[in-house]
């Protein structure tokens, strides 16, 4: 037998064996269940490395949470923190934080797990949802969705921006949808999903960004038509632009509709010119391509430009949200995710014959897949260590519960001192001693931040820091630089430590 002939035998067996598995990967009840597998194998490793509980800044946000309900107000300046009570500040994820505050209070600790886990399957099923909607195949879908969630999901703690991921899918999916159809009637939800995302989370600027650029490509692309400069390999734009630009302007005006109306911006504009915590948080560093899934990341962005480019028309649209986000992603690890967002709607919303779609999930097919999840989840949990035991052994593990313990327990005189790691777990679990510094570097600015991160290296600087001089506990990492330069220091005696923290108090 010739090689032709052995090559013509394999595609035709190759064909034959996906003639035969077609029938099969249609059959709904096994796409159902896949969907099902998906989401339990996402929940399952949420389950596992607990992420939420282990979260440096998840305790500032609760005890914020807790401040609204009990006040029922909205903080204006610094509360919990001793060092900038008095500075401007405002809880602009105030929404995800009172969520957060009765979750706890409902459930507890497993409360505090369990609204994490919801968040980290609901950003797996908005992402699958986009996917699907844009593709409209279902085996393709969760692929795709599934290697988009492995490249950024469990990099990240389930925060605020948890909120920002599942809002950005329908924001983009929609655009695409309303380009594609020639509908303006599908961004007629945009102001409210706006009006949410302003509440929820401070990243709402980046959908009003995105929208502002689809905005900007349409308008440009009709004046250069006017002026006969289109030329034939763009794709045309199809939604009229008056009724674009007041779809635009009704989001920016949803964005006002919060306790902090247009102060957001003003929040907004002083991160940009922040520049410390960009050097001094890992996460906000650049992406370091240390992990296999910033590897992942990179390889759908180049995909997303190949699914752009390799169409007859270019939509410019795409064009620059992928450049924008890669920029941003590429900028700040943090940020990954929107990369990774936008690459997937790119890939996923390329041309498809109508033959080759699946038929959309119906209501009652999807409630039959999240009963099937919260089902296996649930009886799955314990054998994760995902119980209330469980969670405080990870909590005690991470945090300084017993020399916590021990400060109450000995009334050990304050004002306390502490470093940036524990100072949002110590805004909730040692209430009474207000904190030096926690994770809201947007309360405590530059010049403070780099006080205070000087004085952790241990070096003697640490002696004019006026934080310091004025405590009466101070409660560090043990391996904190400042911990063994204090062990030398007459003015303070280590009273207490473990494999964790130790304990100093102001020697008499």
């Amino acid at each position: 037998m010739s090689l032709t002939d052995t090559t013509e035998l394999a595609r035709t067996q190759r064909t034959s064996f996906l003639d035969e598995l077609a029938p099969l990967l249609r059959l709904r009840w096994l796409q159902l269940l896949t969907l099902a597998g998906l989401l339990v194998v996402v929940g399952v490793v949420a389950f596992q490395i607990k992420l939420f509980v282990l979260d440096l800044d998840i305790w500032w946000h609760l005890k914020v949470g807790d401040w609204i309900v009990q006040h029922a107000a909205f903080p204006h300046t610094g509360v919990l923190s001793r060092t900038a009570a008095t500075r401007p500040w405002m809880a602009y994820s105030w929404g995800f934080e009172v969520l957060l505050s009765r979750f706890y209070a409902w459930f507890g600790l497993i409360g505090l797990g369990l609204y994490g886990t919801l968040l980290t399957l609901a950003v797996a099923f908005s992402v699958y949802w986009m996917v699907r909607r844009l593709s409209g195949r279902f085996w393709f879908s969760c692929m795709l969705a599934a290697i988009t969630c492995y490249s950024f999901l469990f990099l990240m703690m389930p925060r605020p921006v948890f909120f920002s991921i599942i809002l950005l899918c329908l924001t983009l999916t929609w655009l695409l949808q309303a380009q594609c159809q020639g509908r303006m009637q599908t961004l007629y939800w945009l102001p409210l999903i706006f009006f949410l995302w302003a509440n929820l989370h401070i990243q709402f600027i980046y959908g009003l960004a995105m929208v502002g650029l689809f905005l900007v490509v349409n308008a440009a692309q009709r004046l250069a038509s006017r002026l006969g400069l289109s030329p034939a390999w763009l794709e045309d734009p199809t939604l009229p632009l008056t009724p674009l630009i007041g779809m635009f302007a009704a989001c920016v005006l949803a964005t006002l509709i919060s306790p902090y109306s247009y102060h957001l911006y003003g929040v907004i504009f002083a991160y940009s010119r922040s520049t410390l915590i960009y050097s001094i948080i890992k996460e906000l560093q650049p992406v370091s391509f240390r992990g296999y899934e910033n590897f992942v990341e990179l390889l759908l962005a180049g995909a997303a430009f190949l699914a752009v480019g390799w169409q007859k028309k270019v939509d410019l649209f795409k064009l620059g949200l992928l450049v924008v986000a890669c920029v941003l992603a590429f900028r700040t690890m943090r940020d990954s995710w929107f990369l990774c967002i936008a690459a997937a709607a790119c890939i996923a919303d390329v041309p498809v014959a109508d033959a080759e779609r699946d038929a959309a999930e119906k209501p009652w097919e999807l409630a039959g897949v999240f009963a099937t999840v919260a089902v296996v989840l649930l009886l799955l949990s314990s054998g994760t260590d995902f119980t209330t035991r469980g969670l405080d052994r990870a909590i005690s593990s991470r945090f300084p519960v017993n020399a916590v313990n021990f400060i109450h327990q000995n009334r050990l005189p304050g004002p306390l001192y502490n470093t940036f790691d524990w100072g949002g777990f110590l805004t909730w679990y040692m209430p009474d001693y207000p904190v030096v510094i926690d994770g809201r570097t947007d309360l405590y600015g530059d010049q403070l931040n780099q006080l205070l991160f000087a004085t952790r290296s241990g070096d003697q600087s640490y002696k004019n820091d006026p934080y310091l001089n004025q405590a009466g506990v101070v409660l560090l990492p043990r391996q904190d630089g400042l911990v063994s330069t204090l062990a030398l220091d007459p003015r303070f005696q280590k009273v207490y430590q473990d494999q964790i923290a130790a304990v100093f108090v102001r020697a008499n």
